[in-house]
This record gives C-alpha cells, sequence and structure tokens, in this order.
C-alpha cells in the first residue's frame, strides 16, 4: 500500500456495495435483527470531481483507501412506565464498522493523541474509540467556548509552513473551493467517514465545492449534538477559514446524522444557525452525565 505524495495524481475508487437484511421476531413485542453486509465506501475523488483527468487513475487496493461498513445485530429495547399504562420502543441503530488502512489509523491516533495532550485527560483506548472517548471527557468537563479553544488547541499539531503555502497559492475561487472539496473527500474520510463531492450554485453559477457525508463517523461515535457543533463543526468552520483561507459552512443534519461541508459559504452567526436550536439525543451520555436538556449550551 503506499500514499500518493503529489494532489495533481487522483485516486480512483470503486465503490461496491451490496446490503442483506435478516429480520427476525420473537418473544413479546419487538425484538429485531438487523444486519448490513458492505456499504459504499468513500466514493469521491479528485477525478470524480472534475479537476484532473481519469488517465491518472489508481487502484485503490494500491493505496489502502478502502473503508467498508458493516453493521452488527441490534435490539429494540420496550421499556413501561410504573403504571403499565403505556409501552415506548426506544431503538438503538447499529453502528457502523469501519476497516480502517494503516494510514487511517496513523491519522486517527495522531489525532486523539493530540487531543488527549490539549484536555490533559489520558484514554486507554486506541484508535478511533480513544478519539472519541477523549472528545466525551473534553465536552463534559469544559464549557462550549472551551472546547472549542481546545479542538484550536489540538488542531495546531498540523503544520503551519504548509497550510500557509497553501493559502497563499490557493487564493478564493472556483479552483480553491472545488480542491479544497475533493481534498477532504480523499484526505479526511477516516475521520467523518466515506464522503463526496457534490454541485450547488455559488454566485449564479455552478461549482463542485460541496462535500457530502451521508453518515458522519464523528456524530455516530459521540450520538451528541453538543460534541458536534462544539467539538467539530466550530472550531473546524473557524480554523479551515483562518488557515486555509477559504470561509466554509458546515450543516450538519441530526435526523440521518449527514452533514455537508459547503466551501466558500460564510456559516451564519451562531444565533440563526439551526444546528444550535437542535435539542440533543434523547440517548445522548454527556446530556445525562452533565443534567442538561441541550448540551449545545
Amino acid at each position: 500500500m503506499e500514499i500518493p505524495i503529489y494532489f495533481s495524481k487522483a485516486l480512483g475508487l470503486n465503490m461496491p456495495s451490496s446490503h442483506t437484511l435478516l429480520l427476525f421476531y420473537s418473544l413479546s413485542l419487538s425484538l429485531s435483527l438487523h444486519r448490513v453486509g458492505a456499504a459504499p465506501m468513500m466514493a469521491a475523488t479528485l477525478v470524480q470531481s472534475g479537476l484532473f483527468p481519469p488517465a491518472l487513475q489508481i487502484n485503490p487496493r494500491r493505496v489502502g483507501m478502502q473503508n467498508k461498513r458493516r453493521s452488527p445485530p441490534f435490539v429494540l429495547s420496550v421499556l413501561a412506565d410504573n403504571n403499565n399504562s403505556s409501552l415506548e420502543i426506544i431503538s438503538e441503530p447499529p453502528k457502523t464498522v469501519y476497516n480502517d488502512s494503516w494510514f487511517d489509523r496513523l491519522a486517527i491516533n495522531h489525532l486523539s493523541n493530540a487531543l488527549q495532550t490539549s484536555t490533559g485527560f489520558k484514554s486507554e483506548k486506541s484508535g478511533y474509540e480513544g478519539l472519541i472517548e477523549a472528545a466525551t471527557m473534553a465536552s463534559q468537563k469544559f464549557s462550549p467556548i472551551k472546547q472549542r479553544e481546545v479542538v484550536m488547541q489540538t488542531l495546531d499539531a498540523y503544520p503551519k509552513p504548509i497550510l500557509s503555502l497553501m493559502k497563499k497559492l490557493l487564493p478564493p475561487s472556483k479552483f480553491s473551493r472545488e480542491f479544497f472539496a475533493a481534498f477532504t473527500t480523499i484526505f479526511f474520510a477516516w475521520l467523518v467517514g466515506p464522503c463526496q463531492v457534490k454541485e450547488s450554485e455559488f454566485e449564479g453559477r455552478i461549482e463542485k465545492n460541496v462535500v457530502h457525508i451521508p453518515k458522519c463517523r464523528f456524530l455516530e461515535g459521540t450520538n451528541c449534538v453538543g460534541m458536534c457543533t462544539n467539538l467539530c463543526k466550530m472550531p473546524s468552520q473557524a480554523f479551515i477559514k483562518e488557515f486555509v483561507g477559504v470561509p466554509v459552512n458546515m450543516v450538519p443534519n441530526f435526523d440521518d446524522m449527514s452533514c455537508e461541508m459547503i466551501f466558500g459559504e460564510e456559516p451564519p452567526p451562531q444565533s440563526l444557525d439551526p444546528a444550535f436550536a437542535q435539542p440533543c439525543y434523547k440517548q445522548c451520555k454527556a446530556t445525562i452525565k452533565r443534567n442538561h436538556k441541550n448540551c449545545t449550551d
């Protein structure tokens, strides 16, 4: 396996997809098992973004960028009130399982260790579980403003000379917006999950400046609206604009856990951002421990 050195060489990735469904009902009320096989992996590449010709495609097995997702069985829980007058079925959806490459694991551990250093917390877990645990501890310990500061401090670990060079060579333009969208789908799928470039209208013309994330890995792992907004959305928007020079608006959909990153679009003020009007999930562990109805506060 090898990682391309020059971004001018596009990575061509196949998209195998197969789904198997097994439903089994027994006992009282509901108990279902849901099993899903390999699902779409990281879908967008520099070739698909239209920035480079398809002749430069590379076999994905050689670059180790495949992510296969598999969902284990899950059980529907049945809860009754004390008076037995009503029943409520609460389902816990199956977690997506990722087959991380060595490059993915390297990037995940680097970010996890940097976050643990910034927060002062130490996680005994490794890989993405360690990253989620460190993020959860930060959300429970710090205020929303402090959480964003901690993430910005963590992101300082990225080499500033390279970021400054990219900012200088790629000023805001159609090319830079499309480049950073394609760049995100290739080199940050380990963080957010498989994603793809989409078109949108920008200043009266069509551009491929949107990154669509069908199911955000971080949001699924944390299961917390506040951790999404305070540990991902807000600091990422600020970091990208400050050090890359391109504004980006991250628009999460908390119903299906998808998200869109719109490069070139200024995010709305927090008071007008719909993401901050969203209550957290009922099963959010951070909300339960902090005894808050809305963990974005």
